[in-house]
């Protein structure tokens, strides 16, 4: 597999990548193109054409365990992550862009589980798929890939489950939770999905939506112009949303606008709303 070291290699802090730092022949792409109203689609979409020699990983049937209670897109277990891994052929080191249609929260998911297994030169395109498919070449081939031994390293730190936002919410750890939902659900003036209206107590509001414009996500002074005042950056932060999906994009923002210790709750409202106490403003 490729191991061309590209712009920002092991330095996870940036997480984005823009087409043109990029050597198409020399990376693994992952295809994560995904509809939450359809989940067919995504699959729909890669075989239509992808980038040449992409992989397809999907939202549910790869990214999330489906079969667990513990909200809407679950954490996969560390077995699953390691065999999807080891499907795709992937060493620690090599160069992997992950991408979906275009500022959509589906590669970040992705980029997330890759960095917890300590995957060390991983980026999402910050374009997206419906711009840069006029760029790369494209295939309605999938590739043919060697299964690997990878063994997974993992960095535990970067996610919580519910009992550590248990203690985040008692002042037992230290973390501030932002949510990256809109406004009107957050503060709980309606919910259309979940059963229960609110947020997490102690959590602050960004809505993971200004962080994109014209189909890509933000470069990164934007990035860290639009999330300089959410709270200390000295402090860890930790993004959650309403099933774990769309706090990926919020966690990636984090992580380039300079906030130095950044978490994730996969499990998100969706699964804190189970057995837990929520807040409305």
């Amino acid at each position: 597999m490729p191991s061309f070291q590209i712009k920002g290699a092991n330095d996870m802090t940036n997480v984005f990548i823009n087409w043109e730092d990029i050597q198409p022949e020399q990376v693994t792409f992952i295809d994560t193109r995904f509809d939450l109203g359809n989940p067919s689609a995504g699959r729909e979409m890669y075989d239509t054409g992808h980038l040449e020699g992409a992989i397809y990983w999907d939202l549910e049937q790869d990214l999330s365990d489906m079969s667990s209670k513990m909200g809407r897109h679950p954490m996969i277990s560390k077995e699953n992550m390691t065999e999807l891994c080891r499907q795709a052929g992937l060493q620690l080191d090599d160069a992997i862009v992950v991408y979906d249609q275009g500022a959509s929260p589906f590669a970040l998911r992705a980029y997330f589980l890759l960095e917890w297994a300590g995957f060390t030169n991983v980026h999402v395109l910050r374009e997206g798929y419906e711009i840069v498919k006029e760029l790369f070449r494209v295939s309605k081939e999938e590739p043919v890939i060697l299964v690997s031994d990878v063994e997974p390293d993992w960095k535990d730190a970067i996610y919580l489950d519910v009992d550590d936002v248990k203690k985040v919410v008692a002042g037992e750890s230290e973390g501030q939770l932002i949510d990256a939902r809109a406004a009107f659900r957050f503060k709980g003036e309606s919910e259309p999905i979940d059963p229960v209206a609110g947020h997490i107590p102690t959590a602050v509001n960004f809505d993971w939506e200004q962080l994109k414009q014209d189909g890509k996500f933000l470069e990164k002074d934007l990035l860290a112009k639009q999330l300089q005042h959410v709270t200390d950056k000295n402090k860890p932060v930790i993004a959650y949303c309403g099933s774990g999906v769309t706090a990926a994009p919020l966690y990636a923002g984090l992580k380039e606008a300079g906030y130095t210790d950044v978490k994730l709750y996969v499990g998100s409202y969706s699964d804190w709303i189970r057995d837990n106490e929520v807040e409305r403003d």
